[in-house]
C-alpha cells in the first residue's frame, strides 16, 4: 500500500510525500484557489491526493504537471475538470509517449508479480494537460502568486519549475533529485547543468531557502548548487571525451566515472549523450 505524509514546508505550502518511488506532489494555497503540483501515477492516485487538498482546503484546484513522465501526471484524470498546466512540449510528449510508458510500467509490475497494480495502470485514462506555456508564466491563486519558470532542456525538453516567492519555496519537478541520481533516460546532459544554473539565478528563485525535488525530501539551496556543478561537471567531461574521439557507451562511461553519479545513472547519460550531441539523428526524448 502507498503511504503518504503531508508536510508544511511554509504558510499555506506543502509537500505531500509518497512510498512509491519517494514522489513529491506541491501544493500552494491561496486566498481563492490551490495549485496541486504533479498528480502521481494512476487515476486512484490521483484521485487520494485530491482528496487530501480537499481535506486542507475547499478552494478550486489548480495544477500543473512539472512534466510528461507517468510517475507525475498520469493522475491527472482526477483533475479533469481542473485547469491543467503544463509546457506545450509536456502535451506533445505526453500524447507521444504515454502508451510506451503504461507499458512499460506494466510489463515491469507483471514481472514482479503486482498484477492488480498494473491494472490499475491499464484502467487509468490519461489526460494531456491543456493549459500550455512556453515561458514564465503566473498563476494568481488570490493573494500570491505562484510563478511557473521554464529554463531550458534538462531532465526533458520541458521541464517547469514552481517558484513561490512570497515564501521562499521552489518546486524543482525532477530537475533536482534527492535520495538517488538524476534520472537520465530523457535527458540533455550537455545542458542539464547549464539550466539549472539559470533557474538558480532567476530573480524568483534565488533568495528561496526551501527547494522541493522531485523525489526525496526537501534541500536547501546548497545542495541545489552542488547537485548542479555535478550536472555541469558530467556536461564537460562528456564533452572533452567526445572531442577527442570516444565514441561507445561504455568508453563515455569510463571517462565520467569519479563525478558521484552510480554507473547506471552514467549509461543512461552516455547513450543520451550521443544521441542528443551535435549533429545526432536521435535528438528526442527516448521515450
Amino acid at each position: 500500500m502507498s503511504v503518504a505524509t503531508m508536510h508544511e514546508l511554509a504558510p499555506g505550502i506543502f509537500v505531500r510525500r509518497h512510498s512509491e518511488l519517494d514522489l513529491n506532489c506541491g501544493l500552494v494555497i491561496g486566498s481563492k484557489r490551490v495549485l496541486v503540483i504533479d498528480t502521481r501515477s494512476t487515476a486512484d492516485r490521483g484521485t487520494q491526493l485530491a482528496a487530501a487538498v480537499r481535506e486542507l482546503t475547499p478552494l478550486e484546484q489548480v495544477v500543473v504537471n512539472t512534466h510528461a513522465h507517468y510517475d507525475h501526471c498520469f493522475g491527472n484524470v482526477a483533475f479533469r475538470d481542473s485547469q491543467i498546466y503544463g509546457h506545450v512540449l509536456a502535451a506533445e510528449s505526453l500524447q507521444r509517449t504515454a502508451e510506451h510508458q503504461r507499458s512499460q510500467v506494466v510489463e515491469h509490475l507483471t514481472r514482479t508479480d503486482r498484477p492488480e497494480l498494473a491494472q490499475t495502470y491499464l484502467d487509468t485514462e490519461v489526460v494531456l494537460p491543456f493549459y500550455l506555456v512556453e515561458e514564465d508564466t503566473p498563476i494568481d491563486l488570490g493573494d500570491r502568486t505562484a510563478y511557473l519558470l521554464f529554463g531550458g532542456r534538462a531532465h526533458t525538453d520541458h521541464d517547469l519549475v514552481v517558484a513561490v516567492p512570497d515564501a521562499g519555496v521552489v518546486f524543482w519537478g525532477d530537475l533536482i533529485e534527492q535520495g538517488a541520481d538524476p534520472a537520465m533516460e530523457d535527458s540533455f546532459p550537455f545542458e542539464w547543468g547549464s539550466t539549472v544554473a539559470t533557474l538558480s539565478e532567476h530573480p524568483l528563485v534565488r533568495d528561496a531557502s526551501v527547494h522541493v525535488p522531485g523525489h526525496g525530501e526537501a534541500v536547501d539551496a546548497a545542495f541545489v548548487q552542488q547537485q548542479q556543478q555535478a550536472l555541469s561537471a558530467l556536461a564537460t567531461e562528456l564533452e572533452a571525451a567526445l572531442a577527442t574521439g570516444v565514441q561507445g557507451v561504455d568508453g563515455l562511461i569510463g571517462k565520467t566515472r569519479g563525478l558521484g553519479f552510480q554507473d547506471e545513472t552514467l549509461r543512461e547519460a552516455a547513450v543520451r549523450a550521443l544521441e542528443t550531441r551535435p549533429g545526432a539523428t536521435g535528438s528526442q526524448p527516448a521515450i
